[in-house]
């Protein structure tokens, strides 16, 4: 069967393929690009479909729109993926949209993993777009700015899909058991409270996933009256421990994040992986992981290592480039970084500390010699007059209280203070001794 048929699927195709809707009034998420007057909205009320890129994670109906796009605007839907079609393919694709342009019907090239295209299949595509033979609708999880060249970029809107809402998961799964033609209506399945919200919590925004977590939780359906029952038990079967990990109104959740952060705080990288993967493995996000990491780099590890917070974005982008499998040994690297570095919550002491006076502080300006003078007007009124560059100072330091900063009338305060440990005991020297060439230069003033 073509993957693109619109006939009613085999009752042996997977429920999530099965489900698929064909029209956007059907479709679940995504209300700001097909909502009322929304921009895909508008598309499939003209009929016609302009080359896009539809960027977002698995499983948001990136294909499924596709589809229903193709069909409004009567065009033929062209399906390559870019892990699998070269050059060849793509020229392929290309002699079958002429013959079709001569029957005069549109071809739509749906391009599956768009960021996965070489430059020269890139450069194969875009004289097709341009001319208006192809309608490319691509398809990627990551950053098309990254990955995909600025010429066919430039002829190709991006569009941003986010990932589903618990709830947006919980109604495509409700459809998909009250849908007697495609769905599993005909089994009359009743399902217990709270099941469907903790399938939706394990499926991450996907709903792709969150079907196939369905159909299989069927599997383990109890006889009922006329019917079948999908108890809470059975997900034990289906998720293991996911069934259970975030069984609280969310209380669970933040628990395993405070464990993540303290574990790691107190230098127990072994805790700090337990918790991890038991809130990955439970349905959680492992952005919610890194985020939480990015706080801790500079709250608790700070500049005792300067290292941490570069290497937590670089698991960042990591995770994002790598995808899921590999990503989350990134996160776990990481991770094991900051909790063996030494600690230091001076930045975190420093920061607090400046925000409450500075809200005491209502009338703070800034000194003449540091403001910036680029008009006439504003060098008379001494704008930057008496500003020492630093780099033409001795030891790339204006020495001297003099030119300290601080602003005029405001009592002078000290924020940040270096701890012993690892990197910034080095800076703490590096400070005192700049404080010794202040007294130094005030003496000889």
């Amino acid at each position: 069967m073509d993957l693109f048929q619109r006939n009613t699927p085999d009752d042996t195709a997977p429920l999530a393929f099965r489900m698929r809707p064909h029209r956007l009034a059907d479709y679940v998420g995504q209300q700001a690009l097909v909502g009322p007057g929304k921009p895909l909205a508008r598309m499939a009320e003209s009929g016609v479909v302009r080359s896009m890129i539809l960027w977002g994670p698995p499983g948001t109906g990136k294909t499924t729109l596709a589809e229903i796009l193709a069909e409004v605007s009567g065009a033929h839907l062209e399906h390559l993926s870019a892990v699998m079609a070269g050059v060849k393919e793509i020229r392929a694709a290309v002699d079958r949209a002429r013959d079709r342009q001569a029957r005069e019907r549109p071809t739509l090239l749906f391009l599956d993993e768009i960021h996965r295209l070489n430059k020269s299949q890139q450069d194969a595509l875009l004289p097709h777009v341009e001319s208006g033979l192809l309608t490319l609708i691509g398809a990627t999880t990551e950053n098309p700015s990254f990955e995909v060249n600025s010429a066919l970029l430039s002829r190709a809107r991006v569009h941003v899909l986010k990932s589903l809402t618990d709830e947006e998961l919980v109604e495509v799964m409700q459809r998909a058991l009250s849908d007697e033609t495609r769905g599993l209506g005909g089994r009359h399945i009743h399902v217990d409270d709270g099941v469907l919200a903790l399938l939706a919590r394990a499926a991450a925004g996907d709903a792709r996933r969150a079907l196939g977590l369905l159909e299989t939780a069927c599997d383990f359906t109890v006889a009922e009256g006329d019917g079948e029952r999908l108890p809470r038990q059975a997900l034990e079967d289906v998720l293991g421990h996911q069934a259970s990990a975030f069984d609280k109104q969310g209380d669970h959740f933040y628990d395993l994040l405070s464990a993540i952060h303290k574990s790691v705080r107190s230098s127990r990288p072994d805790a700090a992986l337990l918790y991890i993967a038991r809130f990955l493995q439970g349905g959680g996000d492992p952005l919610d992981v890194i985020r939480r990491l990015a706080a801790i780099a500079s709250e608790d590890v700070g500049n005792a290592d300067p290292r941490a917070l570069p290497l937590v974005m670089a698991a960042w982008d990591a995770y994002l480039r790598l995808g899921d499998y590999e990503g989350q040994r990134a996160i776990a690297h990481a991770a094991i970084h900051l909790a063996v570095a030494p600690k230091s919550n001076a930045i975190d002491r420093a920061w607090k500390q400046a925000k409450a006076f500075v809200a005491e502080q209502p009338q703070l300006e800034v000194p003449t010699y540091l403001r910036n003078a680029p008009t006439k007007l504003m060098e008379s009124l001494g704008h930057g007059q008496g500003y020492r560059y630093a780099h033409d100072e001795p030891h790339g330091y204006p020495a001297g209280s003099a030119h300290d900063c601080w602003p005029t009338a405001v009592p002078q305060q000290h924020f940040y203070t270096p701890t012993e440990y690892g990197q910034e005991k080095r800076y703490g020297q590096l400070m005192a001794w700049r404080e010794q060439l202040d007294a130094e230069a005030d003496e000889g003033a």
